[in-house]
């Protein structure tokens, strides 16, 4: 009998089992599906048009919930990758692709689809969810309000990648303490300390930091201060390939 030949949609479909045969996964979608669903439905259920929140933009105020369901996801990354250094799984899955970066590439490809899927389909029924309780509001939207619908996918694609930018992390360090330690003291609490500086320039830089990036594109309304949608995309983007090219190449030099 013939050994199986090795390609990539193999790999993709190991790694898939592997995504859905944890109880971490169900965990860690479910509990970032109830906090963002939780959340629209408290923000809109107790929103009154002469509150503090009026000038808030409609989709940013149904989609608050996204910053803790986000976490979840981006735990639910590095769970993905350094939960594998943890168990010890690694080293099979390393011996059976000894290119190794497939293996990487696969995790993020299968990770990244699962991500934005849940997350995307979360917050569109959030935004909806919650304008029952908006509709005779100031807030009250459709999604064919213009930039409403791109709004929540740009809601999904930022959970995503900063998802991403988890699981690279999680790849680099191979510690899950260690990456959940990095991704909220680098990612989520760093940027505000360098916002407290008084520097026009650090402000600026600030605008293309993963965090504050991922919220310019869930609003559809441009947010003061914020970058362009296009710009925080592209910056988004760039801060998740990187931390995927690290790992890619400490793979190739130094064993499991």
């Amino acid at each position: 009998m013939t050994t199986p030949a090795l390609t990539h949609a193999r790999v993709l479909r190991s790694e898939w089992h592997k995504l859905w045969t944890v109880r971490s996964t169900w965990t860690t979608v479910l509990t970032a599906a109830a906090l963002l669903l939780g959340v629209g439905i408290l923000m809109g259920a107790t929103y009154t048009s002469d509150g503090g929140d009026s000038d808030v933009d409609t989709v940013v105020l149904s989609l608050y919930g996204s910053q803790l369901g986000g976490i979840a996801l981006a735990v639910l990354g590095i769970l993905v990758t350094a939960g594998e250094y943890a168990t010890g799984m690694i080293r099979a899955s390393l011996t059976a692709v000894p290119r190794r970066a497939p293996v990487l590439w696969a995790k993020a490809a299968v990770y990244t689809a699962t991500v934005f899927a849940v997350s995307f389909l979360t917050a569109l029924l959030t935004f909806l969810t919650a304008q029952v309780f908006l509709s005779d509001t100031d807030q009250a939207a459709s999604l064919t309000d213009d930039g409403v619908l791109a709004a929540i996918a740009g809601n999904a694609v930022g959970v995503t990648l900063l998802g991403v930018l988890a699981l690279g992390l999680g790849a680099t360090l191979r510690s899950v303490p260690g990456a959940i330690g990095a991704f909220v003291g680098g990612v989520l609490i760093v940027p505000e300390i360098l916002g407290m500086l008084p520097y026009e320039a650090m402000d600026t830089a600030i605008r293309y930091f993963p965090t504050q990036a991922a919220g310019a594109l869930g609003s559809s309304t441009p947010l003061a201060g914020a970058a362009s949608p296009g710009a925080a995309l592209l910056a988004l983007s760039l801060w998740a390939a990187a931390a995927l090219l690290v790992p890619a190449w400490l793979l190739r030099r130094r064993d499991v």
